[in-house]
């Protein structure tokens, strides 16, 4: 399996045993595109993103595999109290893997977490719906 698959495997298999506020189970997904029926649940998507090889040393080279997790959940009202606990979900998941090494793939340690989508106003004004990005970069070499 290639590399980033297995970052994208792993966290996405970390997350599902991680404990978090609200119930969720992640998938990981080229994209994340569901109907808005089914959005009623939150849905927590892992997309592997891109993968940037640099040298290391004479035998080796470093990785540096972006993945990104999508937060979606369609809202009822669009209040703060509604809106907070998602946001907060983020940086919790965010945490969960910031500065640490994938627990089923050891040589993968988180080096960045970027939450480089809060929300989307155009899925919010379009959609009623909360859809947040976070973006983590994992270093190993191979």
């Amino acid at each position: 399996m290639t590399t980033i698959l297995q970052v994208a495997d792993s966290v996405t298999e970390q997350l599902n045993a991680a404990e978090f506020d609200q119930d969720f189970v992640a998938e990981r997904l080229y994209v994340p595109n569901f109907d808005l029926e089914d959005m009623k649940e939150l849905r927590v998507s892992v997309v592997p993103r891109d993968v940037e090889i640099l040298p290391h040393d004479r035998s080796q080279n470093r990785y540096h595999c972006r993945v990104d997790i999508a937060i979606q959940k369609k809202f009822s009202q669009g209040s703060n109290q509604e809106i907070d606990a998602l946001v907060d979900l983020g940086e919790k998941i965010a945490d969960e893997f910031r500065l640490k090494r994938l627990l089923s793939f050891h040589a993968a340690r988180c080096i960045k977490a970027e939450h480089t989508v809060l929300y989307s106003s155009e899925h919010w004004e379009q959609l009623r719906q909360f859809t947040s990005l976070l973006t983590l970069t994992f270093e190993l070499s191979r």
